[in-house]
């Protein structure tokens, strides 16, 4: 079994330029492995940094120190020192994610907004299209909302598009943070049958759920962050 995605030694800490410069510890020395076809979830209460590592896995955040190395292609990466340029191709091609909200560019139809990561994984854009159509009937998207821009959609519908725009690629690596938040248990249970599609497919997944039953359904590997945790003064 291949393993994809290693962290070791990983540390964040952010700056309080309002409280004096103020430097801010999150995480410390993170160090796990995750392998193809395994779901491993981040665990630990709020504010223990489970985003934080999540973010720094998509290379959304810069890390202080320590390695994320990733398998993109026949090469292994460390997002950690990893030019731009070079993050941008592996997003295109080897790490998916599905954040907690949908960030997209106004006045696109919800079908071009989970098309989009298919076409630049170089899928044909009407076959792509199909793809992402089949996504949003699959996740109960009522069609007359699929050629509609998704910013007056409800929150559990703007999360549907969201899922199927993470889900639609073939990605080895996916991120996942708080996929089933907005949902309902049809829905859920929707989510839960394509991360485990994804897992027989040998993708790695790298999630957070707050959700007890979802997180048991899928967890392979429960990664307790509060090991990660900076010691604090006394």
């Amino acid at each position: 079994m291949t393993t994809p995605l290693v962290v070791s030694e990983l540390s964040k800490s952010f700056t309080m330029h309002l409280q004096g410069g103020i430097r801010l510890s999150v995480v410390k020395n993170a160090s796990f492995a995750v392998r193809a076809g395994e779901c491993a979830v981040l665990g630990g209460p709020s504010g223990a940094g489970k985003s934080s590592i999540l973010k720094m896995a998509y290379g959304n955040y810069a890390a202080d120190s320590g390695q994320i190395i990733v398998q993109h292609g026949h090469e292994l990466i460390d997002l950690v020192t990893a030019d731009p340029r070079t993050i941008i191709a592996i997003r295109n091609s080897t790490i998916g994610y599905v954040s907690q909200f949908l960030r997209v560019v106004p006045r696109v139809s919800a079908v071009d907004i989970v098309a989009e990561p298919a076409i630049a994984e170089g899928l044909a854009p009407d076959a792509a299209r199909e793809k992402a159509s089949t996504m949003l009937a699959r996740l109960n998207l009522p069609e007359r909302l699929w050629q509609l821009p998704p910013a007056t959609f409800s929150g559990g519908e703007q999360q549907r598009v969201n899922i199927a725009r993470g889900f639609i690629t073939s990605h080895p690596i996916l991120l996942l943070d708080e996929p089933t938040a907005s949902l309902d248990r049809a829905n859920r249970e929707v989510v839960v049958e394509m991360i485990g599609e994804k897992k027989q497919a040998g993708t790695a997944l790298l999630g957070i759920f707050h959700d007890q039953e979802v997180r048991d359904m899928v967890a392979d590997d429960i990664i307790d962050v509060t090991g990660f945790a900076p010691a604090r003064a006394a």
